[in-house]
């Protein structure tokens, strides 16, 4: 009761899984990756060990489709299982085992596999892998609209609970110190996909560096506007520039926002955005 894209971007060298299912916690079973390796969903009936096993043999070298050929060789309960793996080089497989629950199947393209099982039809496979192939972006949002489309064109028959989506970076973690680039999650939603897409959007303003169109002037209409919520929202009690720049700070921080603090008298315009919501 699960539908899934694996995908790889040979720009950015970025591997990932986008996944949504009626079952809580998705994001704990299904997606593995690893970065310059290659990136595994394994799901109905989901046998875990397809993630690490999975990484380990196309890191010795195997190509996607080996690994899943030696994969389900080895699994006593194949035909009951489904994965869709992408390797480091784009190459992808995906296998379906005979005893899957309707409907259910998979496809392969550039860079990426499709897959889903009890499913409404075979529509929501292949409109996550056209909607993959027509999407211009990164990886991560190419995914997302991918999964969102699968759902558009009739998803999990069942209906939706939890989402995941997890991307892969050579040094792409917090700080730099993993792998783990994107990695949200939404365990219990009625909408878990939409849920996805906003927490993913607030992940990217968290850690995302700031886009040079978005950076202004603190000046005119825009220093008016950081003022007024500034004001409303606790940090700035006085008018005077230093204290603006000081509350600015005050807010940046205790927000976690050190990813989008600028040099004095520069802003992100997704910054002040995000706080006239608040």
């Amino acid at each position: 009761m699960t539908f899934s894209i694996v995908g790889f971007d040979p720009e950015t060298k970025e591997l990932g899984i986008a996944v949504q299912s009626k079952f809580l916690g998705v994001g704990a079973v299904v997606p593995w990756a690893k970065a310059g390796v290659g990136a595994v969903a394994t799901q109905s009936y989901a046998n875990t060990t397809y993630g690490p096993n999975g990484l380990e043999l196309m890191a010795g070298g195997k190509c996607a489709q080996e690994t899943v050929d030696q994969l389900v060789s080895e699994d006593e309960d194949r035909d009951f299982r489904q994965v869709g793996i992408v390797d480091g080089n784009g190459n992808a497989a995906t296998f379906t085992g005979s005893k899957c629950y309707d409907w259910a199947g998979g496809i392969t393209g550039k860079n990426y596999a499709a897959q889903g099982n009890i499913l409404v039809g075979e529509e929501t496979v292949l409109a996550m892998g056209r909607t993959f192939e027509q999407t211009q972006g990164s990886l991560a949002e190419r995914l997302l609209k991918a999964l969102d489309a699968g759902q558009e064109a009739g998803g999990d028959s069942r209906g939706m609970q939890s989402a995941s989506l997890l991307v892969v970076k050579e040094k792409g973690g917090y700080a730099g110190y993993n792998d783990r680039f994107i990695d949200v999650r939404v365990d219990d939603h009625p909408d878990p996909i939409k849920e996805l897409i906003r927490v993913y959007e607030l992940q990217q303003l968290y850690f995302a560096p700031p886009r040079q169109e978005n950076i202004v002037d603190i000046t005119g209409e825009v220093k008016s506007e950081l003022a007024e919520q500034l004001k409303r929202l606790g940090y700035l009690n006085e008018e005077s520039e230093e204290a603006l720049y000081a509350a600015l700070t005050t807010y940046i921080h205790t927000e976690n926002f050190e990813a989008r603090e600028l040099e004095k008298g520069k802003l992100d315009k997704d910054l002040l955005t995000y706080m006239k919501k608040q």
